[in-house]
């Protein structure tokens, strides 16, 4: 049984279907976990040490921060519409709230925080898209919070996968600190596929193969990357989403490929 594979639960009292903590995942940065909540539904916390991106992976919601309050947030009925989604980036040491304005879908990403910012809502038309590679390596992403926005820890992007392609591919890794040329960044997957019933597979594996893993990933599995190269494959007839949640010392993504497979990205 892998050791990195994360499979949901029945909704606890406050939605929560899956969680993945650095107690829980014997790591230091990256927390993340998923509720799925009903009409009039709420998730109430407080963001302690962490930095918090909460993003609404479906669904519309009231969420509200101290002062802040962004009400009836969201467009994105459905993950696969793959319109930009709405977020909202809160700092460590905040209370907050999430109260859904219809039945709705809602990722918590958390890294450690440094009270360096303030809340604030991540609009749809804030969020850059663009795709990467070409032919059956082709996959397009939308960038919630990437290293060019203010935070102190957190990355987050979601990559949509065409049926049939490959994604984080070549395999490249990010788990040496040899910067400019590499980071070391902990990192979660969590997977989607149209249709529900789909399934696809992701690796996890180093050089030395002290750590060689390959899954089969179901709709709601998350897989919890700790180090080493992690490409994923969509088999056909079957479109996968994922939403990368990243965290490490410094928060740049730097990574290598596989020496092994680079020459694809040299095509």
């Amino acid at each position: 049984m892998s050791t990195l594979l994360v499979r949901p639960d029945e909704p606890d009292t406050q939605g929560k279907v899956l969680e993945v903590t650095p107690a829980s995942a014997g790591w230091d940065h990256v927390g993340f976990r998923v509720h799925a909540l009903t009409q009039g539904q709420q998730v109430e916390g407080n963001t302690g040490d962490r930095e918090h991106c909460l993003v609404l992976l479906s669904g519309r919601a009231t969420v509200t921060s101290g002062e802040h309050r962004w009400e009836d947030i969201g467009e994105r009925m459905d993950i696969f519409e793959k319109v930009p989604p709405y977020a909202v980036y809160l700092p460590d040491g905040v209370d907050f709230s999430v109260e859904a304005t219809t039945d709705m879908e809602l990722a918590v990403c958390s890294a450690p925080g440094h009270g360096n910012h303030e809340p604030r809502l991540i609009a749809p038309d804030q969020i850059k898209q663009s795709t990467r590679g070409g032919g059956t390596n082709t996959r397009h992403i939308q960038d919630i919070l990437p290293e060019t926005e203010p935070a102190d820890s957190l990355l987050v992007v979601e990559v949509y996968t065409p049926a049939g392609n490959w994604s984080s591919y070549p395999p490249h890794k990010h788990d040496v600190d040899n910067l400019p040329e590499e980071s070391i960044l902990e990192e979660t997957y969590y997977h989607r596929l149209n249709p529900s019933q789909g399934f696809a597979f992701q690796r996890v594996y180093t050089d030395d193969r002290s750590l060689d893993e390959t899954m089969a990933v179901e709709n709601g599995s998350c897989v919890m990357v700790p180090r080493g190269y992690h490409p994923v494959g969509a088999p056909h007839g079957y479109e996968l989403y994922y939403l990368n949640v990243m965290a490490g010392p410094k928060r740049q993504w730097k990574f290598q490929n596989d020496p092994a497979h680079d020459w694809i990205a040299r095509q």
